[in-house]
């Protein structure tokens, strides 16, 4: 790469939220990185959060590639790398100061990149965010400016496509799948293609069908069969599927996506209720992303009160479960004592911190709302014995910085697809009411 063919990117601080290591992802092309970055960082430095964490590990990371260093000349990144260049703030052109004159971070960032653009005609200078709006005044201004691609996938239509349906298989092999217990070799089939690990599909042949599960390991094909959990059984075949996943000790890692109503969270508590004596603790979490402006500051209460109703919806789900038996019944009582003595506990995700995750049937709700940073912060904590599962719909992001191919749901689904630990299921129909349904497809 030639002086001329480089480009020179100009970072965000939300890029650095996201990925505190992203300045090593950008190949040979030189980065800027304005002051007032360094400045936003310092007010996220403190704080339990995996945003705070991120902000005080890329202050590690850049003290420790400064040293002595000039970092307004620019310091070397690595072997083939660029540099890194650290830029104090620039006078607004008449024009910047027209459009928008408030001296705010933004638009702080923005004179830098119209600055750099200016000095480096030659080159590409392209403003780097995850906030669509400054994507947008930058463009506005002639400026080049993109999101964070790094970790974006590029197969999302296959994580929210339907199950596989292979029509015309041999009647006598659907037949022959109802006999035996132990399925059959994968060979029989003679498909183009072999599955990948856990792929779940409908085999038919005219009125014969059988649902089914691929064993990458004996590289065999079997039944899946309905089953109940908890007072649960599934509705359709998509449920079916993702109770069969929840089911088996051998998958460790599972990703069910599907729209509101689908049933994601329901059957992930159910089938934990269901296996509760292999595992000694249930824990069901999920992120708190503040809706309509409000953050958890306008609630009133202590800490627990201010996040009771981001945990509701979990509880509700609970509700469901409890409601399929009587009161004065042993599994309505069962769950009531696993919530007294810590056995089965629902709580914020950011309470996770310090947690010890060993042999626990874990269940994040909303993970379309993570980074693919966090999912991953998040499997890393599994000890021996736990089971993780990731539910949510990638089409209801309420995350700013995040979109369908970014969220760390998409890219957990996308990346782990193929690993024998790994099961991914999307769920179509909902089944919460039709009422339900008919909004989730209409408006």
């Amino acid at each position: 790469m030639t002086d001329k063919t480089k480009k020179i990117f100009v970072l965000d601080t939300n890029v650095l939220l996201h990925d505190y290591n992203s300045i090593f992802k950008f190949q040979e092309n030189d980065i800027i990185l304005p002051i007032v970055v360094l400045e936003e960082l310092d007010h996220f430095k403190k704080g339990n959060d995996l945003i705070n964490f991120h902000a005080r590990e890329f202050t590690r990371v850049l003290d420790d590639l400064s040293g002595d260093k000039d970092l307004q000349a620019g310091i070397p990144l690595g072997d083939g790398l660029g540099n890194l260049i650290i830029e104090t703030g620039k006078a607004f052109s008449k024009e910047l100061a027209n459009s928008f004159p408030e001296h705010v971070p933004d638009h702080r960032i923005l004179a830098i990149a119209e600055y750099w653009a200016g000095k480096q005609p030659t080159h590409q200078v392209i403003l780097v965010t995850k906030d669509i709006n400054l994507r947008m005044k930058a463009k506005s201004m002639g400026l080049k400016a993109q999101d964070y691609q790094n970790d974006k996938i590029t197969d999302v239509e296959q994580i929210q496509a339907d199950a596989a349906t292979i029509n015309g298989v041999a009647p006598e092999l659907i037949s022959k799948l109802y006999e035996v217990n132990d399925g059959i070799s994968l060979e029989e089939f003679q498909f183009d293609n072999e599955p990948v690990a856990n792929h779940y599909f409908i085999l038919k042949n005219g009125s014969q069908s059988a649902l089914a599960h691929y064993n990458i390991e004996e590289k065999r094909i079997s039944r899946v069969e309905k089953r109940n959990a908890y007072g649960i059984e599934p509705r359709n075949a998509e449920q079916t599927f993702a109770m069969d996943a929840l089911m088996r000790p051998e998958i460790q890692l599972i990703a069910i996506t599907g729209k509101a109503g689908t049933g994601k969270t329901l059957l992930a508590l159910a089938t934990a209720l269901e296996q509760r004596r292999d595992y000694h603790q249930i824990y069901l979490a999920r992120p708190i992303v503040s809706l309509s402006n409000r953050d958890l500051g306008y609630l009133p209460g202590d800490a627990r009160e201010k996040i009771s109703p981001y945990m509701q919806p979990l509880f509700d789900n609970l509700s469901v479960i409890k409601h399929n038996f009587k009161p004065t019944s042993q599994d309505f009582t069962r769950i009531e004592d696993m919530l007294n003595n810590g056995k089965l506990v629902i709580e914020a995700l950011a309470y996770i911190r310090g947690r010890s995750l060993s042999k626990v049937f874990m269940i994040i709700d909303e993970a379309q709302n993570l980074t693919p940073h966090e999912v991953k912060t998040i499997i890393t904590r599994a000890g021996e014995g736990t089971k993780v599962i990731f539910t949510g719909d990638i089409q209801q992001i309420d995350s700013p910085y995040l979109d369908l191919k970014s969220n760390g749901l998409s890219y957990l689904a996308s990346k782990m697809k193929g690993q024998s630990i790994f099961a991914h299921v999307n769920l179509v129909k909902g089944e919460r009411s039709h009422l339900a349904e008919l909004a989730s497809d209409l408006l």
